[in-house]
């Protein structure tokens, strides 16, 4: 394991910047921004349920790549929380002297990398395998996320900048494994008991 990073050192004062914005900001956005870092990532899984309820019109195949969305978001997860320890960075609400919108993580639930940003990433460029409107609307929303992030205080703009590449790569990557499986495969599934979730 690493010795603790003091994320400080990288960008702490863009990190200050943008709290001491957020403190300066109308109540009503400070709200909005707090809800949305809180409960934005169920956006992403009603994106993932539309994005299978229209892939099922295509046929089998597009159906398997919409069902392959939420695991990519689980690997995406799965793989930034791995790094967390190994990096073992505190958040920037304990090692800097203010008072952000959210609460503060307990200590050892480490910084770097930021777990909604990956998920968010991996969930949008997925998407883009199921649907470009889809993918796009994610895409912002994931933007939407990592900057809530910094915002309401719980993580330095290069724990957002590291999750999003990772999530992202995760879920390029995933997707294309996705892509190459056998030829066939889908079709003889739909005539399982899976069919009802293959094609409409």
């Amino acid at each position: 394991m690493m010795t603790a990073l003091t994320g400080s050192s990288v960008d702490g004062p863009l990190y200050t910047d943008v709290v001491n914005l957020a403190h300066h900001s109308p109540a009503w956005l400070d709200d909005t921004v707090a809800v949305w870092s809180a409960y934005g990532l169920a956006v992403f899984a009603l994106l993932m349920a539309v994005g299978w309820w229209q892939a099922r019109r295509d046929g089998a195949g597009a159906a398997m790549t919409a069902l392959a969305v939420p695991l990519v978001v689980v690997a995406a997860f799965a793989v930034t929380s791995a790094v967390k320890p190994l990096v073992a960075e505190d958040r920037p609400c304990r090692s800097l002297p203010f008072r952000t919108l959210e609460a503060c993580p307990a200590r050892g639930d480490w910084s770097f990398p930021s777990n909604h940003t990956a998920i968010a990433c991996a969930a949008a460029v997925a998407l883009f395998f199921v649907s470009r409107r889809l993918g796009a609307v994610a895409s912002v929303c994931a933007l939407a996320m990592a900057a809530s992030r910094v915002w309401v205080g719980v993580h330095y703009p290069h724990d957002v900048v590291a999750g999003a590449a990772l999530g992202g790569l995760v879920g390029y990557l995933t997707m294309l494994v996705v892509r190459r499986r056998p030829a066939g495969l889908a079709e003889r599934l739909s005539g399982t008991w899976l069919r009802p979730f293959l094609v409409s």
